[in-house]
């Protein structure tokens, strides 16, 4: 096919969008999300819809060690890395039908559409559907794409455990999807992303793409809070440990810190338990997570002082006892140059209002970047909502992105193919 007329390609928007309306009933909730922890008997569905779905396009599909799927449409020439595409299929316990999902499925339709127009790509084109990526069963997030890049050894994926005690390793070979695979043991040529925006910056400039340059860092944390569980209605005010009342401090400390950085600056807790969980006992111990996020890892070694210093003040005032974890630590990301040009020139091409835009959410491409030249698309979502069942994107801002993305993995094909 000439270069004009890939020029033209244009995916089947219908077709993208009756895909992701299909799988979305994988895990489907009343109020129109997907709850489908990764895996979970759903993650198993789903993914063996992927796979069936990636070998009807010609695809060859792998599985690695920790999960991870590639499906490999071959290329002209073997011995050329990959170029890439993908996301996730997990999703967050009230999650919506397009974070992450569109990235794969996205990729599912690219190679759909070189099949129906017989365009033959110099490189291998692969579709990948990364492990774990919402951290919401396993944490840290971004888990099995953290194992690929070599961020983390297989054996740290496989010892996580969820909050019922089940383990990584255990759950995985359960479902069935342990490949022989080692993670990363292959390289991409690069390695592109569409997703959601999950923030409101497109929708309200009215922009269609989002050229996403890099990703900010991130730190999660686990504290733990110690005291005494005691009866509530003998245990005088003076003579209590209440964990509760030391975690509350702890939770409004953490609202200042990410106040005290803004406006780049974000802070959250956002699981939070207290044990026994008894109405008539005062709580003895309380769990609970902190997500601390900004651009500049300068500024985030600097919230973290900040966290150091208030938490044992509180603790310390109550007579409390803790304990503070940093269970991940994702530095701040600045994408690969010709990726985002390729991304740049792509919307261009496709005359859809773009900006450029650093991600404020943690994603898979974010450990790419340290092992292939990568970037991001971005495409808006309603009121910036997700991780919401009521999570919604308009059909022809997903099959713009779609589109972005075809054209930039085309353009990325032909530059690795002259040099």
């Amino acid at each position: 096919m000439s270069t004009i007329a890939a020029a033209n390609l244009r995916v089947d928007g219908d077709r993208l969008w009756e895909t992701i309306m299909e799988t979305a009933e994988i895990g489907g909730t009343p109020k129109g999300g997907i709850c489908r922890l990764t895996l979970t008997d759903l993650d198993r569905q789903v993914r063996h819809w992927f796979a069936d779905a990636c070998v009807a396009a010609g695809c060859t599909v792998t599985v690695d060690e920790v999960g991870n799927m590639f499906a490999r449409r071959p290329g002209k020439d073997p011995s050329l890395p990959p170029i890439a595409m993908g996301s996730h299929l997990d999703t967050q316990p009230t999650g919506g039908k397009y974070d992450g999902v569109i990235g794969v499925l996205a990729g599912l339709e690219v190679l759909r559409t070189l099949n129906d127009s017989g365009y033959e790509t110099n490189a291998p084109l692969e579709v990948v559907n990364w492990t774990n990526e919402e951290g919401s069963r396993f944490a840290p997030a971004m888990l099995a794409s953290g194992v690929f890049a070599g961020v983390f050894p297989p054996s740290y994926a496989y010892e996580r455990t969820d909050r019922d005690g089940k383990n990584f390793l255990d759950e995985l070979e359960r479902i069935g999807f342990r490949g022989e695979k080692k993670a990363g043991d292959h390289k991409f040529g690069a390695f592109f992303e569409l997703h959601i925006e999950q923030g409101p910056i497109l929708e309200a400039e009215q922009k269609t793409i989002g050229i996403v340059t890099g990703v900010q860092g991130m730190r999660w944390y686990e504290v733990t809070v110690t005291g005494t569980d005691s009866h509530a209605g003998s245990t005088p005010m003076r003579l209590r440990r209440d964990a509760l009342l030391g975690a509350s401090r702890m939770v409004e400390a953490v609202h200042r810190i990410g106040w005290a950085h803004a406006p780049d600056a974000v802070a959250t807790v956002g699981l939070i338990e207290s044990r026994p969980n008894s109405r008539n006992v005062i709580p003895g111990e309380v769990f609970f997570t902190i997500d601390m996020r900004h651009p500049d890892d300068a500024v985030l070694a600097r919230m973290e002082e900040d966290l150091d210093r208030a938490l044992p003040e509180i603790a310390a005032a109550l007579q409390l006892d803790h304990k503070v974890e940093r269970v991940w630590d994702s530095p701040a990301v600045k994408f690969d140059a010709a990726c985002i040009d390729a991304v740049r020139q792509a919307a261009a091409a496709e005359n859809a209002p773009a900006r450029e835009i650093v991600s404020g959410a943690g994603h898979d491409a974010a450990y790419i970047a340290r092992v292939a030249p990568t970037s991001m698309i971005f495409v808006p979502c309603e009121k910036g909502l997700s991780h919401n069942e009521l999570e919604k994107a308009e059909p022809e801002h997903v099959i713009a992105g779609a589109n972005v993305l075809l054209r930039a993995v085309l353009q990325m094909d032909a530059q690795h193919a002259r040099e």
